[in-house]
């Protein structure tokens, strides 16, 4: 296994050790008991939330990433005044299989390693001291939701992540709970529909005014509607009690849509938007799967809208809700990939598709790997349908386990047709999408000009490296499109990128691109930021005026 020395600012800097932040942005009790810290994993001293492979773990058993099950344990006792009544225990993600016991009592298990689960845990406690038990299996199964992990790790493969890597946390209620939100918004309200507590009471605290209804949902229009947008994303704050249990919460008032026409644009609030962005893997140096703090994140969002981009694709990996929340407050937009499964081939997934079959070989998923892989995406609409920030999904990424795209398509859909939908990014094309949505890396950028009808997103381009030294994870292996050598040299191709292939297209069509990418990522060199987010590898304010350039020709456009 390697295991590299590169330090962010975010893990020298840090106070939190054991990233405590709330976890939950969306549904915050002031019930709230972190168990992350330190635990045991097969004996032997581990630093949750962090996953084993990571440095922050500060776990020293490497000879057991050879092994495919293992076991965390943890002892704990509840603060004085802590259990109300009834007391949850939660996980942010565990990859990828578990089994949770409390003082020997079978709690339940979990299938996945992206999304939180939780289990009441009440009849189970004990006065005093507690112990909990996760064993875990993670034998990175294909049939499963996977990602860009790898055991053999090397080129655009990461290093895999095994068992929690995200926050394990308890709260309590008094008795009923309110299990969840569901909170979608348009350009005048929001409706609000509210999981648990059938039957009972409910209010609503919202914009200096009172709502209280026992219905399962209510509507709420503020007075003067303030829409959401990039330049401006202003939140509401609400509360939502009973007489049992309260949460907070947030919205925003926004709308995403497609115009029509030849050349469709990507709307937000009835107004056309170009989505500037970039790939965007959430991959640190410190913590691989999480940055050593919540400020890791925070960087990366703000670093990007400075340089001038206002969209992340967040790729085949989802993120602790904190990224989304931080999204949502900053004004980033999010295109958010569905996590890929199914067996991957260089020569049918990406060497044949690049050079001429755009339409590929569909691939027929066995049974498991269908069934996971839907559960999995319906799970994934169901958990982030209520970021505002997230304004398009992608089901499918360049054939990777692609199948039955239709029936998946019209699924999502189905599940939430509030977001646009992108169903084959890069090719293995369907007509079952809402998008064109091609990548092009090894040949210069060209459209049609007879458009196709559906919103044109370039939605990968670029992969420029350079390898800044004394910022590279792997110094005997490089992995990139193009090598440059310096700042400079790498600087002048993208806005030659930019100035000859994607501003014309905007004419023909093109609303939004997603440049190779944010960071490097342990062999990819190819990130605006290095690995270590120490350094920024081009001239900022040059990148920001091409950007300038790009903007005014697509509002020329959009007259």
């Amino acid at each position: 296994m390697m295991f590299n020395t590169l330090k962010t600012p975010f893990e020298i800097n840090r106070t939190d050790k054991f990233f405590s932040v709330y976890p939950r942005p969306q549904l915050v009790r002031d019930s709230y008991f972190c168990l992350n810290g330190e635990w045991e994993l097969n004996g032997k001293r581990i630093i949750v939330p962090f996953a084993p492979q990571s440095r922050l773990s500060e776990y020293e058993g490497y000879e057991d990433f050879n092994l495919e099950s293992f076991t965390y344990t943890k002892a704990f006792t509840l603060p004085e005044g802590f259990n109300l009544g009834r007391v949850f225990l939660n996980f942010g993600a565990c990859d990828q299989i578990c089994e949770v016991y409390l003082n020997g009592q079978h709690l339940g298990g979990n299938v996945g390693g992206y999304l939180p689960f939780s289990f009441e845990i009440t009849n189970a406690l004990k006065e005093g001291e507690n112990l909990l038990k996760v064993d875990v299996t993670d034998t990175l199964d294909l049939s499963l939701p996977y990602g860009k992990q790898r055991k053999k790790r090397g080129g655009m493969w990461y290093t895999p992540v095994s068992g929690i890597w995200q926050t394990v946390w308890l709260e309590s209620v008094k008795a009923e709970l309110i299990e969840g939100l569901k909170i979608t918004p348009d350009m005048t309200g929001v409706d609000i529909e509210v999981f648990g507590c059938e039957g009972f009471e409910k209010t609503v605290l919202c914009d200096g005014k009172e709502y209280t209804f026992t219905e399962n949902s209510i509507r709420i229009e503020p007075d003067e509607a303030h829409l959401w947008s990039v330049d401006d994303p202003y939140l509401y704050d609400f509360t939502v009690k009973t007489e049992n249990d309260e949460v907070r919460s947030y919205f925003a008032l926004r709308k995403v849509e497609v115009s029509g026409g030849e050349y469709p644009k990507l709307l937000l609030n009835g107004k056309p938007v170009f989505a500037n962005g970039l790939l965007d893997q959430g991959y640190y140096s410190d913590g691989i799967y999480l940055p050593a703090t919540p400020d890791g994140f925070e960087y990366d969002i703000l670093k990007m809208k400075e340089l001038g981009f206002n969209m992340l694709r967040k790729h085949i990996k989802i993120e602790p809700e904190i990224f989304y929340y931080m999204c949502d407050k900053y004004g980033m937009l999010v295109f958010q990939d569905m996590v890929n499964s199914g067996k991957y081939n260089f020569i049918r997934d990406t060497a044949l598709p690049t050079v001429f079959m755009k339409k590929g070989v569909i691939k027929h998923a066995n049974k498991k790997t269908k069934y996971n892989f839907k559960s999995s995406m319906l799970k994934t609409i169901s958990h982030l349908h209520n970021h505002p920030c997230i304004v398009y999904y992608t089901i499918f990424n360049e054939g990777w386990g692609q199948h039955s795209t239709k029936e998946m398509y019209f699924e999502a859909k189905r599940a939430d047709n509030t977001r646009i939908w992108d169903s084959a990014s890069g090719w293995f094309i369907t007509k079952y999408t809402d998008v064109e949505s091609p990548h092009v890396y090894f040949k210069p950028v060209k459209f049609k000009k007879k458009g196709s009808g559906k919103l044109r997103i370039l939605s990968e381009f670029g992969g420029y490296s350079y390898p800044m030294e004394g910022h590279v994870f792997n110094t005997q292996n490089n992995y990139g499109y193009k090598t440059f050598k310096s700042s400079e040299e790498l600087t002048k191709a993208l806005v030659r990128l930019y100035t000859e292939e994607i501003i014309p297209a905007v004419k023909l069509g093109l609303s939004g691109t997603v440049l190779t990418q944010v960071s490097d990522v342990e062999d990819e060199t190819n990130g605006i930021v290095t690995y270590d987010r120490q350094c920024v590898k081009v001239n900022e304010n040059e990148l920001r005026c091409v950007f300038d350039k790009l903007y005014a020709e697509f509002d020329k456009q959009s007259k």
